[in-house]
């Protein structure tokens, strides 16, 4: 976002204000040196950094919610309160679950009896077919007779049946009561610190797996983490292991440390179809040794170091300029000279760093490289040890054209020239 803001500021202020109206005045009868600053091209350690901002969250955080729905008779811990795995938290009021209980062991045991009762005259009329169907070999019973006996025994070993699936029914009805009963207690399901604590008690718990009902929160705060917003055009950049900084707004003067353990894979698009759309990915930051100070929700901004190069070759951020083809023609020659010299990019415009070369400012287009705060690696184009142009800042950006005479003053910068440099920061 960096470059991209370098790239639009700059280009808005050379075609904006007139950069080929001001060169051609300096052409024209332009005796007067402007006067710059300069400095000598080395290399230096450049850390390229993309940030965000965002809040800090444990990593490990459990919601604690009714899976069923009663006024809260006892809370058994209070907000900041340290609690091991399989503490009491939350008492429910179980009268009415209690009766269910008691309604379904009623039910198991009718269903029982009277799949009891059937299985007796199950037995009965097993025995009554046994009999009729030895008679009718010996020609001693009708078949008529010994048809109705094997019908009611079909019968009842049917109703047999039906009275065991209505006992199996009820056992399930009151394995849900017990269930039921159980989930009126509320125990820790993990060691940690309760973060939050939404309800007090007399309070309706509703349960309901659709729409959680967050009771208290249990938190693990030994592992934290930072969970920031990074913008979509930064986030192709960033990759897990990254080391961070981070600064926490509650904790002034102080610097987190941390290394990037999770990316986000789907965006969070905010100002949908407006102007102030903002497509961003969150991406967590685990924090190297958080102090004891730090809470849930505090608000936090973080610098991911995503590039390092120990030995760049570099120049200050605000020597780098752009400028059309037209722009960069010199006195004296014609734009197919400078076409010769200059490539300018599908937008139209060339990245250059004006060189000083007997008392002339002289543009030379660069390749850049990564860049930090203040400084921005060149690839292409400067040799270390070359004088360039540092400042000021409107000279670079608008006053200054290619083959300008120039006067060298590094004794100080001109007064207002942070403020001016806005659109490059």
């Amino acid at each position: 976002m960096r470059r991209k803001s370098l790239w639009i500021g700059v280009a808005a202020v050379v075609v904006v204000a007139g950069g080929v109206a001001g060169a051609l005045a300096l052409r024209g009868g332009g005796n007067k040196a402007l006067e710059v600053q300069t400095a000598k091209v080395d290399r230096q350690k450049i850390i390229e950094k993309v940030n965000g901002t965002g809040t800090i969250q444990p990593k490990i955080q459990v919601k604690i919610g009714a899976d069923v729905s009663a006024k809260i008779t006892k809370l058994a811990v209070v907000e900041g309160q340290w609690v091991e795995k399989g503490t009491l938290l939350i008492e429910l009021d179980r009268e009415r679950y209690l009766a269910a209980v008691e309604s379904a062991e009623a039910s198991v045991r009718s269903a029982e009896a009277n799949a009891t009762l059937v299985l007796q005259n199950l037995e009965k009329t097993e025995k009554d077919f046994k009999r009729a169907q030895e008679l009718l070999a010996l020609d001693m019973e009708s078949q008529a007779v010994f048809d109705a006996t094997f019908a009611a025994h079909k019968v009842e070993v049917a109703r047999y049946d039906a009275t065991r699936d209505q006992v199996e029914q009820a056992r399930a009805a009151l394995k849900q009561a017990r269930d039921d009963l159980s989930k009126t207690t509320i125990y820790a399901p993990m060691a940690g610190t309760i973060t939050d604590l939404n309800k007090e008690q007399g309070e309706i718990a509703i349960g309901s797996q659709f729409q959680p009902d967050v009771i208290l929160v249990i938190s693990d705060l030994s592992e934290m983490e930072a969970q920031i917003d990074v913008d979509e055009n930064d986030v192709v950049a960033v990759a897990v292991g990254q080391e961070a900084e981070i600064e926490v707004d509650a904790l002034l003067d102080q610097t987190l440390t941390g290394v990037v353990a999770e990316i986000a894979n789907s965006a969070n698009v905010g100002g949908a179809g407006t102007t102030d759309q903002k497509t961003e990915f969150e991406v967590k930051i685990a924090i190297t040794d958080p102090p004891a100070t730090l809470r849930p929700g505090m608000t936090a901004s973080a610098d991911i170091f995503t590039k390092t190069n120990e030995s760049a070759l570099s120049v200050p951020i605000q020597s780098v300029a752009v400028r059309t083809v037209d722009q960069l023609v010199m006195a004296g020659e014609d734009r197919q000279a400078a076409e010769q010299r200059y490539t300018a990019d599908r937008d139209g415009f060339v990245e250059i760093v004006f060189r000083v070369e007997s008392g002339k400012a002289v543009a030379r287009q660069v390749t850049t490289g990564i860049q930090s705060d203040e400084l921005i690696e060149i690839l292409d184009g400067l040799a270390e040890g070359d004088e360039v142009v540092t400042g000021s800042y409107r000279a670079i950006s608008r006053d200054l054209v290619n083959g300008a005479v120039v006067t060298v003053n590094n004794e100080a910068a001109p007064a207002g020239e942070g403020a001016e440099r806005g659109p490059a920061d």
